[in-house]
């Protein structure tokens, strides 16, 4: 049987999640209509916004449901009127092709964005200014100091907005805390559905609308709500939050992971290794061996596995967050993204362990060879 260990792309749909949407598939009203079918319908919208709102420490009122993460980072960067956005060469493609003129702040080797250097571009950006940093690296499992983040921001009299699409579920998120102004997240990744997600916009910054018809989402979002999406989402969003304790378990299977895997194959490089990182995430470098080579003997053994972003058309191409954190286009071809989940278990990281490095001596005994 395939093991799945690409959770970072999609997670499956949690039982209790589908069962929730199942649910609402019988609820025939639209939530704008006025009578009692309409307003069963409302009331699974609403019940679902609380939900997503209460796993980050939002109000009910801030959250906007969009259609994923790519659109709420889209209406984050292009719909509040920001003169400048700043953010760094390792976010989402959904953040670095949302607009033109975005100024790059550099990060360290560790994936962490430098401060200092923030702080300078900051000094210089034209106002208002929105800085955009992702809360946990989709590829690395690198978690930002959003905290200090915050206070530069707000000394500067700028604006925060956080990609928070793979941190929700797996650690906590606390958006007053953090002072985030504005937050995006994703039902798929957290055990709900495709095609529905949230921009969580707090009363500090808040965007024009984005589209153009009915009075839906705050009228900043128009349209019939997906309400079988949504209703999966807030269902999702609650059960990640009960879920978390097995998350943060698997930290130590990946280390454990991490460490059998060095001693076989001595050569390999744990990117983020020495920063704070999701316990779900480990992104392996073997240096020679393009990604999509690893991928395919991989999955002919019957692990599922990335070489990074799942936004790419099915492409395997290099990992522009590894060259950012290396300067090296060749080792930025030979990254492979290892995610676990809610159904991981500890036999599934074992026989891993194993193809993994069968996989990486055989490779390396044919450069050898060649």
């Amino acid at each position: 049987m395939a093991v799945y260990l690409d959770h970072n792309a999609t997670t499956p749909l949690k039982p209790t999640v589908a069962e929730a949407m199942a649910m609402a598939m019988g609820a025939p009203g639209n939530p704008s209509s006025i009578h009692s079918f309409g307003r069963a319908a409302r009331k699974l919208v609403e019940t679902a916004r609380h939900q997503v709102a209460q796993a980050v420490n939002a109000t009910p009122e801030d959250v906007i449901f969009t259609s994923g993460a790519t659109e709420a980072d889209n209406a984050a960067l292009r719909h509040t009127g920001m003169a400048s956005v700043l953010t760094t060469a390792t976010e989402h493609d959904a953040i670095l092709q949302a607009r033109d003129g975005l100024i790059t702040v550099a990060v360290d080797g560790q994936g962490l964005i430098d401060l200092a250097a923030l702080d300078h571009a900051l000094s210089a950006a034209p106002k208002p200014a929105l800085v955009s940093v992702m809360l946990a690296n989709n590829e690395t499992g690198v978690i930002q100091p959003l905290a200090e983040i915050s206070a530069l921001v707000r000394h500067h009299g700028a604006f925060l907005h956080c990609d928070a699409v793979q941190a929700l579920g797996k650690i906590p998120i606390d958006i007053q805390a953090l002072g985030i102004d504005l937050m995006s997240l994703s039902a798929h990744k957290c055990g709900g559905p495709s095609g529905v997600g949230a921009l969580v916009a707090t009363e500090r910054l808040e965007p024009s609308k984005w589209q153009f018809g009915g009075g839906q989402e705050k009228r900043r979002r128009p349209g019939t709500e997906n309400l079988i999406g949504i209703v999966g989402f807030g269902a999702a969003a609650a059960q990640a939050i009960d879920d978390m304790p097995h998350i943060t378990g698997l930290g130590a299977l990946r280390d454990g992971m991490e460490d059998k895997i060095k001693a076989g194959v001595p050569v390999i490089r744990v990117m983020g290794a020495d920063a704070p990182r999701l316990p779900n995430t480990s992104n392996m470098v073997l240096p020679a061996v393009p990604a999509q080579t690893q991928v395919m003997a991989l999955d002919l053994s019957g692990f599922a596995v990335s070489s990074g972003s799942a936004c790419s058309s099915g492409r395997v191409d290099p990992s522009h967050v590894i060259l950012a954190m290396t300067g090296d286009r060749d080792l930025s071809a030979c990254a492979l993204r290892i995610s676990m989940g809610w159904d991981t278990k500890p036999a599934d990281i074992d026989g891993f362990v194993a193809a993994y490095i069968r996989m990486a001596q055989k490779q390396l005994a044919k450069l050898s060879a060649a």
